[in-house]
Order: structure tokens, then C-alpha cells, then sequence
């Protein structure tokens, strides 16, 4: 069920269209999205949000309550359901496990990969450990991050570095990139 025009050519975003930001646990997708949303005048829609909201708890009760592949089960399907135009889409940073969900955010608008270092990741983690990661047992946070990498990649349509600067400084840069400068 493509959205007529919106699957496009990622140098730009036209009218009605969405612009999905993914990305790591951590990146600043939210963030970055809320400012992107005030640069482009459309509304922001968090994912996460979207799960909490339909569970009437957290994220971090809803993965250890479901375990990862539930949750990614889950993920998918609010998504491939969702009935968007013309806003930003921050997702949780699982989405891309689901080649469903990457599918569906695709015909949604371009496709944004917030890309931030492992290093940068790590510390926003720590700052906040309990935001829902839907990780394996004993997987380690480097792993995680090796493992989305490339998943991320192959969805974007355009890859955005992250870091430390400002989140007004990444949505200028994403707006930059969507209008092909």
C-alpha cells in the first residue's frame, strides 16, 4: 500500500510526504525529529510513543515483558499499519530488524540514518539505561551497535553523522540534504 509519490528520489521530500529518521538507541532520532518538525512545519509522530500508548506502560516494561523477537513482531506490525502524510517519523531504533517495517517507513518519505559513533551511543545509554532496548541476553551494547549497522545503512536513503553538536544543527543538515543541497 504505497503512498502515491513517496517513494522518491531522497534528495527531496515532497508535499504530503513523511521524512523517517532511524538510527541507534541514543542518536537523538526524537530530538532531532522535534526540531526537524519545526524547521519543516510538519508534525512529529515518536513510534516508541505509538507502542507505549497502545500498551499503557513504557518501553523498557513492554521489551522485558515480550522478549526481542515478540517485541520485534510487535514493532512491525503498529508500523506496517500506520497511515501517514507530511510529518517526521523517529522510530525506535529496532525497526530495521523487520524488512516489513523498512518496507512500509520507505513508502512513507525518505529514509534518514542518523548515524552517531559507538562512543557517543554509550555514554547517552548509560545517562539512560532503562529506554527500552530490545537486545538479546547477554549481547553487549558494541554487539547491538555491529549487529544495526548495517541494517541502517540499507534502509536509509540518506545517512546523516550525528554527535555532539546541537539536534538543530542535524535537522538543518537533514532539511539540507531532503531540499538535494
Amino acid at each position: 500500500m504505497e503512498e502515491a509519490g513517496c517513494s522518491l528520489d531522497a534528495r527531496i521530500a515532497p508535499p504530503g510526504c513523511c521524512i523517517v529518521i532511524v538510527g541507534m538507541a541514543g542518536a537523538g532520532k526524537t530530538t532531532v525529529g522535534r526540531e526537524l518538525a519545526g524547521i519543516t512545519g510538519k508534525p512529529q509522530l515518536d513510534t516508541d510513543l505509538i507502542i507505549e500508548a497502545w500498551y499503557g506502560t513504557d518501553l523498557q516494561s513492554i521489551t522485558e515483558r515480550m522478549g526481542k523477537e515478540e517485541f520485534l513482531d510487535l514493532e512491525s506490525a503498529i508500523i506496517c499499519r500506520l497511515q501517514l502524510k507530511d510529518c517526521v517519523v523517529s522510530t525506535g531504533g529496532s525497526v530495521v530488524y523487520r524488512e516489513a517495517a523498512v518496507r512500509r517507513l520507505k513508502t512513507l518519505g525518505p529514509v534518514v540514518y542518523l548515524r552517531v559513533a559507538l562512543p557517543v551511543i554509550l555514554e547517552r545509554i548509560a545517562r539512560r539505561p532503562l529506554r527500552g532496548l530490545a537486545i538479546n541476553p547477554g549481547q553487549t551494547l558494541e554487539e547491538l551497535y555491529a549487529e544495526r549497522a548495517a541494517l541502517y545503512e540499507a534502509a536509509a536513503d540518506i545517512t546523516v553523522e550525528g554527535g555532539e553538536a546541537p539536534p538543530a544543527f542535524y535537522a538543518g543538515e537533514i532539511a539540507r540534504r531532503l531540499a538535494g543541497g
